[in-house]
């Protein structure tokens, strides 16, 4: 067992025996300019637990707190925090989860309130990530968000924080608190770590060149947490990569070579799954993973149909595309609707896909229905922007051939009479010229 392996293990042992409460906060009045479909609160409310249990948290109950307006002391009224106090209390709550983003005022008064940890929804997920990182490279953007977020919680009424700590001579001056200590070493630390991920970056835009050496155009798989991009992953390239029913069981990218219908190849990408309200410092700190979602030839939407709150969730996912630079992708978007199995016949009925082109494919990740329409959809986006060629070949040319099969997609291949090879390769636009001037007049 590795290090890694032992520390996961020792904090879930902890976490399961934490007992916890989960307070999910909802505004009573939708606001007039909001748009897009609501969530409704009993979603937020399971949505919530779903992240306590990601990390192994013993949740003794969850309630939900209609809110009209927000406090700034507590961030919940006067009466509600007394009332849930008194919960806590009975039930021996050790840790209180509040899914709403709390100002670090709000947090410090809502622990001397409830006797209790509190956590808010940022601080859930951080620790979520935190559990879920598995390569350096996601342990990095982990660490630096948590850092973030660390560095905001930094006040001065935290009296611990508050030791003065002397000087002696030059050395650090007529001294400093520590709370001045302990930002300086996080802002430090997050220099540092910025630097590595700047290599990271760098490292991955070497692997994108090298990649463009090779004819395997990149699918992306995006989509809220939980809507089954692992387990279609698996289903398309055959693959064992972690799928199981857990918020955020996908932390760090997972590449594999997928086949398509007509011979050709596409690496495709497994991502990170998406979140409403997903923090701020997460996204940024994730920019570098989700580059690759950006230069994806094309991007797979993958959606849960059969989730109550599933168009509310795809406008989440969407916004945080928009957010992380891909916005106006919908040429190279091909949107699933995945879960087929969940549905009864009825809701069947009602699905219009897969019914022209740029239509939502409906698919099933555990059955394997829709996976052809699927594959047959990704290949046709790729093909847009790419030209077919038409080579022939003397038989002697087994060099070019496998040049061919080396740097293009490869669609077609006949042996004619004579012993000569007849292809037909498909190129991006701007290799055409590339294929023409290797092949000559074999070319046309």
């Amino acid at each position: 067992m590795s290090d890694l392996e032992g520390a996961g293990r020792r904090e879930a042992a902890v976490a399961s025996r934490t007992r916890t409460l989960v307070i999910c906060p909802y505004s009573t009045a939708r606001a007039s300019g909001d748009r897009g479909p609501a969530r409704t609160p009993e979603a937020r409310r399971e949505e919530a637990e779903g992240l306590a249990r990601a990390i192994d948290l013993d949740v003794v109950g969850s309630i939900l707190v209609g809110l009209a307006d927000i406090r700034p002391a507590t961030y919940l009224g006067k009466g509600k925090v007394a009332e849930l106090a008194e919960r806590a209390q009975t039930d021996k709550i050790a840790l209180v989860v509040v899914d709403a983003a709390l100002s670090p005022v709000q947090q410090r008064n809502l622990e001397k309130e409830f006797k209790a940890k509190v956590i808010d929804r940022t601080g859930l997920i951080l620790e979520i990530f935190g559990r879920r990182a598995r390569t350096a490279e996601g342990a990095l953007q982990v660490e630096l968000a948590h850092l973030t977020y660390q560095k905001s919680r930094l006040v001065r009424s935290w009296t611990h924080l508050e030791r003065q700590r002397g000087g002696f001579g030059f050395l650090g001056g007529p001294g400093e608190t520590q709370i001045e200590t302990d930002r300086r070493l996080i802002e430090e630390r997050m220099i540092r770590i910025e630097r590595d991920l700047d290599k990271v970056k760098k490292t991955r835009a070497l692997h994108r060149a090298s990649r463009a050496e090779v004819p395997y155009p990149i699918v992306a798989l995006v989509g809220y947490t939980n809507a089954g991009k692992s387990t279609l992953f698996n289903r398309l390239t055959r693959a064992e990569v972690v799928a199981v029913d857990m918020l955020f069981a996908t932390l760090d990218p997972t590449m594999r070579l997928v086949k398509l219908p007509h011979g050709g190849a596409a690496i495709l990408s497994d991502t990170v799954g998406f979140i409403s309200d997903l923090p701020t410092m997460l996204i940024s700190a994730f920019r570098a993973t989700l580059e690759e979602v950006r230069a994806a030839d094309v991007i797979v939407h993958v959606r849960d149909i059969a989730h109550a709150d599933s168009d509310a969730q795809a406008k989440d996912v969407e916004a945080i595309l928009a957010e992380v630079g891909v916005a106006g992708a919908a040429d190279k978007l091909v949107e699933v609707w995945n879960k087929l199995d969940k549905l009864d016949a009825d809701h069947r009925v009602g699905l219009a896909t897969g019914q022209g082109e740029g239509a939502p494919i409906a698919v099933s990740a555990l059955t394997g229905e829709g996976i052809d329409a699927l594959l047959q959809a990704i290949e046709t986006r790729l093909a847009r922007g790419r030209s077919l060629i038409d080579l022939d070949l003397e038989s002697a040319d087994g060099q070019g051939l496998h040049w061919l099969y080396e740097h293009t997609e490869v669609m077609a291949r006949r042996n004619d009479e004579d012993g000569g090879v007849r292809v037909t390769v498909r190129v991006p636009a701007d290799a055409v010229d590339r294929v023409k001037r290797r092949f000559g007049a074999a070319a046309r």
